[in-house]
């Protein structure tokens, strides 16, 4: 065999071995886009950059091919985004409109707001809220709208990050883990369920004993609370620009932000992920 062909061969079989990455970042990657994004047209851009990567890539560097192909394939992604436009200031207002009336009907009235309450705040029939919902929430459920509030770009680590970035980077990512853990359960199933098991939100309902509407107000609710919880952490000046109002709402909150920062140490929340930034198994 030639050394040409040898070479090729050892490509082939890096990509092999790299394809789960793909994988990964494109499930990681449709967690946080609208729902009519299509899995396949990521995989395709990635898959191709994953190829790319693995022509370019220099061992001498001294960067492991695992964190160059991510970088690589992160921006491939973002670039298929980009044109489908996934995220119009549109859809961002809309998402801010509906946390606003949910958070004062949930002050207002001491308990979470049926669908109907909230549709009537905003104006709108409870057919559009849903259809509104299933737009904003996976645009956020990452960024959780106001814990990153950036573009895509600002989502994804650059790929010339120095060790402090990725530091930071790898803890934010471990206090959300941390956050997703301590929710209270049926929040908890919620999220897990539609989120990381990518579970039909039929199914979800059917589990919990509550109807699909109740699912996605559940969702609602689990994700402002983990918003507003890593805010607490993380960026204690945005927290106070909305601090909760005094009652047993506020008090429940109090307890969740509590058991967030009890549930782990920095050691703990690093392991979420490897050196390289990427998330390890839970």
């Amino acid at each position: 065999m030639s050394r040409a062909a040898a070479a090729d061969r050892r490509g082939e079989d890096v990509v092999r071995a790299h394809m789960p990455l793909v994988g990964h970042l494109v499930r990681e990657m449709l967690s946080r886009v609208p729902t009519h994004v299509n899995r396949d047209d990521l995989l395709s851009a990635g898959y191709a950059a994953l190829v790319a990567a693995a022509r370019g890539f220099d061992a001498d560097r001294g960067v492991p091919f695992a964190r160059f192909a991510a970088a690589r394939v992160r921006g491939a992604l973002l670039d298929e985004l980009r044109g489908m436009d996934w995220a119009s200031r549109s859809v961002r207002q809309r998402a801010r409109r509906t946390d606003m009336a949910r958070q004062e009907l949930t002050a207002e009235l001491a308990r979470t707001p049926s669908a109907t309450e909230v549709a009537e705040r905003l104006g709108c029939s409870v057919e559009d809220l849903a259809a509104a919902d299933d737009d904003v929430h996976r645009a956020i459920v990452f960024s959780l709208q106001g814990f990153a509030t950036g573009g895509a770009e600002s989502m994804v680590a650059e790929p010339s990050a120095g060790p402090e970035e990725l530091l930071i980077r790898r803890e934010r990512l471990g206090y959300l883990r941390h956050a997703v853990e301590v929710l209270p359960e049926r929040l908890r199933a919620v999220v897990i369920g539609y989120f990381f098991e990518e579970r039909p939100m039929a199914d979800i309902a059917a589990d919990l004993g509550v109807t699909e509407s109740r699912v996605s107000q559940l969702r609602a609710e689990a994700l402002t609370l983990l918003r507003d919880g890593l805010n607490a952490h993380l960026d204690p000046a945005l927290a106070a620009q909305n601090p909760p109002k005094e009652g047993c709402v506020a008090r429940r909150r109090a307890a969740y932000y509590e058991r967030i920062a009890a549930h782990g140490t920095l050691q703990s929340r690093l392991a979420v992920t490897g050196p390289d930034g990427l998330p390890v198994a839970a």
